[in-house]
């Protein structure tokens, strides 16, 4: 099936068909064409968070072709690419979903591979993201006439989705020994859309966003959403084409599922909630946890946020985590703005340090202004998950953060797709409304540290939250995935 020239049974111009054929061909010139290249597989074992989550990274090992015999009856794929944190974020928490479920999860980033055509091609589209995502923050007009526009409606086009399937039958010569029966959660959809090309039978599509988009389509796999808003958008593409009505998704291809949320932070819910009010009552120091993308697009907002803390900091009223993630850069300029941000305990590169203070910090005493940097991707991406089971409250713009089970302070979106997981959070009561501006981030910011009632309600809807299963997202879509498997045999 040629799912260029149509997606769920609705046709694609003729056009937008030569349009990405035309782009594809152009990618071949520019990055060579490997698919009569046989990549050798190995297994490796992933020293950051192997240990907590049971992952083997799949690798590419031309010398020594034998090592990848992976355990098909007890392993998942997690299929990703690493755009951004978030991609790699909700990868985490389907590999913690797996682990939990006794099943071993094996890391495939098709970004990691650097050698193939896919790799190549997947760089280069993260580089014009970043890019854009680094002058959006920095040039109104051009987030209001090129950004969000792109990203609200652009991406939503079936058009959209059409030159994204052309781009993926470059990215499946990777798979040529990967056992085809094994149960495959794509957190991208370009995995998804490049498993199902190279003949992958267990596909399930976990798409990120709650605002339905072209761009996250992948016809021959199964596709799961956290909200049910996104659900109903999803299955009758809605506004995919304009006005037009379209051909709706079969109601076999996709469900509603639940947040995907790392299953140590799930099955501590009550856990953490309760110590959060404990320590509020207590009037010990309120934690605030400010992760920050590489991108740095809103560190002017994050400076407002530490300058306005800073007082409250040294009264013992507030403490401050910073995870910069791999961008030490980020650090440093914050650190240059803000003199005393050199005060700050920093935990760089040490990851058993790292492990150790979130570790104690949960039951513990924290104080002061703690600062996280970590070089490998997979620890910067995860202190964060491991700091939010000791935090009071996530401060992040509406991103794949959005889903997590803390209560969180939302600031500016970067992209109008991420202003519908501020609306969600702030229905279901995890999380405040979306800050479009410093002043009214600060008004938040207040709010938390001098009203307990904020807080607490946040606590309780999470609790309530947990009960009715909004955050077993990742759990269903790795079930989906070994019960295709199963059903089929």
């Amino acid at each position: 099936m040629n799912h260029t020239e149509s997606v769920f049974g609705n046709q694609i111009k003729k056009s937008v068909i030569k349009r990405a054929e035309k782009k594809k061909k152009s990618y071949i010139r520019k990055f060579g064409d490997d698919s009569k290249v046989t990549y050798h597989l190995a297994e490796q074992e992933n020293t950051s968070i192997g240990p907590f989550l049971g992952v083997k990274n799949i690798v590419i090992e031309q010398n020594n072709p034998k090592q990848f015999s992976p355990d098909c009856e007890r392993g998942v794929i997690v299929g990703n690419i690493r755009m951004g944190f978030g991609h790699y974020r909700i990868s985490i928490a389907i590999a913690s979903a797996a682990h939990a479920l006794g099943y071993v999860p094996y890391w495939m980033d098709l970004n990691s591979y650097k050698q193939t055509t896919g790799g190549k091609v997947i760089q280069a589209q993260n580089n014009l993201y970043s890019l854009g995502s680094r002058i959006s923050g920095k040039s109104k007009l051009f987030n209001h006439l090129v950004w969000e526009p792109m990203n609200y409606e652009g991406f939503r086009k079936l058009s959209y989705n059409a030159g994204d399937q052309k781009n993926a039958e470059l990215m499946t010569a990777v798979f040529k020994e990967v056992p085809k029966d094994m149960p495959y959660v794509a957190t991208h959809v370009w995995p998804a859309q490049a498993a199902v090309h190279a003949g992958m039978k267990h596909v399930v599509n976990a798409i990120p966003d709650n605002w339905p988009m072209a761009l996250h389509l992948a016809e021959g796999s199964f596709h799961t959403v956290q909200t049910h808003s996104s659900f109903l958008g999803y299955r009758v593409l809605n506004g995919m084409e304009k006005k037009k009505v379209l051909k709706p998704m079969p109601k076999n291809a996709i469900c509603y599922a639940g947040h995907y949320v790392d299953h140590e932070l799930v099955s501590n819910i009550e856990h953490d909630c309760n110590l959060r009010v404990k320590r509020m009552k207590e009037k010990r120091p309120m934690r605030f946890l400010l992760t920050i993308g590489g991108a740095g697009a809103q560190k002017e907002i994050f400076a407002a946020i530490i300058k306005e803390l800073l007082p409250r900091i040294e009264k013992g009223q507030a403490a401050l985590y910073v995870n910069v993630g791999d961008y030490k850069n980020v650090w440093e300029e914050l650190k240059n703005e803000i003199k005393m941000l050199e005060k700050a305990m920093i935990h760089f590169d040490n990851w058993k340090e790292t492990c150790d203070f979130a570790e104690e910090a949960i039951e513990g005493e924290v104080k002061g202004i703690h600062a996280f940097y970590h070089a490998d991707i997979f620890q910067a991406v995860y202190t964060t998950n491991l700091l939010m089971r000791s935090t009071d409250v996530l401060v992040t713009k509406p991103s794949e953060l959005s889903f997590y089970p803390v209560p969180k302070l939302f600031i500016k979106r970067v992209g109008g797709h991420e202003m519908w997981g501020a609306i969600h959070s702030a229905e279901i009561g995890d999380g405040t409304l979306e800050c479009r501006d410093i002043p009214h981030t600060l008004q938040m910011l207040e709010w938390f540290l001098t009203d307990s009632s904020l807080l607490e309600s946040m606590c309780e809807n999470i609790v309530r939250n947990k009960r009715m299963g909004i955050y077993d997202g990742a759990y269903k879509a790795v079930r989906m995935a070994v019960s295709d498997r199963d059903k089929r045999r």
